[in-house]
């Protein structure tokens, strides 16, 4: 595969909106990698010069080694995305880390023969995080509702913004999942997660006391007979909505609350991300963008 004599134009031409004294030194890196990697993509070069440019950019502020291998390794990406892009909207961020793995993918490609990694989708827009306020105000509300309303409530509070489980893990955790440790630490069972988690000491008192109540059976909705069903986890906050003025549970805000909090009492992106159940800390990024907003 070989560039069109315009797109070869575009790319010996272009410049960014940047000191020169920045670009220069990596300016001949940017674009050799971008030619080798266009034809093997289906983005524009102009799209590609930007975002590899801007990584090129901060790499070289950081100290690393003027070199596309470099670069455009797993990990260099990740902490592009989490720091070099602090303040960007989130579908933003997200955009540049998928043309970068595209780029990192093209150029395996073209040096190794290698396929392309399966890609992977997800929400572009995750849901921000509730407030503390919120937060609290919901779980209030959650606890005053009759009978298994009550627990169901509790439950989907508890796994989500206590273990920032996805909507698709929390109907499949039984009481029998749970453990308590003897300094009170309530950890979820490692096989069935396949990670290990350990609720947040806000809510290990109320995963105890659901533990209990739900024995061997499912923590949440149960009496059911198969361990998943669609809408499932959605359709509960439908049929129980909260008073005027708090917003509805979902799963998704959970979650994301979860990661939030952790992230702003200091736990690594790297230890949050492997909790989350994520590949890398680069897909914490919408996240923390979306609560900045």
């Amino acid at each position: 595969m070989t560039l069109s004599p315009e797109v070869s134009r575009r790319i010996r031409d272009y410049r960014p909106r940047l000191p020169h004294r920045r670009w220069a030194p990596v300016a001949d890196q940017v674009r050799a990698t971008v030619a080798a990697a266009a034809p093997a993509t289906c983005y524009e070069a102009g799209h590609l010069l930007h975002v590899v440019g801007r990584l090129a950019v901060w790499a070289d502020g950081c100290g690393l080694p003027r070199d596309p291998g470099v670069w455009m390794r797993t990990e260099t990406i990740d902490a592009f995305v989490l720091s070099g892009c602090a303040g960007m909207d989130g579908s933003t961020v997200q955009t540049y880390r998928s043309w970068l793995r595209r780029v990192r993918e093209a150029l395996v490609w073209v040096q190794r023969g290698e396929a392309p990694a399966a890609r992977l989708s997800s929400p572009r827009d995750p849901q921000p995080p509730y407030e503390r306020g919120e937060l609290s105000r919901l779980r209030a509300w959650a606890a005053q509702l009759p009978g298994q309303a009550r627990l169901d409530g509790l439950a989907l509070m508890a796994l989500g913004a206590g273990c920032g489980l996805a909507p698709g893990e929390v109907p499949r955790v039984r009481g029998s999942h749970i453990r308590v440790t003897t300094s009170g630490v309530a950890v979820l069972d490692q096989e069935m997660l396949g990670r290990l988690v350990a609720c947040h000491t806000g809510w290990e008192t109320v995963l105890a006391e659901l533990r209990e109540t739900a024995g061997a059976g499912f923590l949440f909705r149960p009496g059911r007979k198969v361990a998943a069903a669609k809408n499932l986890v959605s359709s509960w906050p439908h049929r129980h909505r909260p008073h005027a003025g708090l917003p509805p549970l979902s799963a998704r805000r959970l979650r994301s609350t979860w990661i939030v909090r952790l992230l702003a009492e200091g736990v690594s992106p790297a230890v949050v991300a492997s909790a989350a159940g994520m590949v890398s800390p680069a897909g914490l990024a919408p996240i923390t963008a979306g609560s900045r907003r």
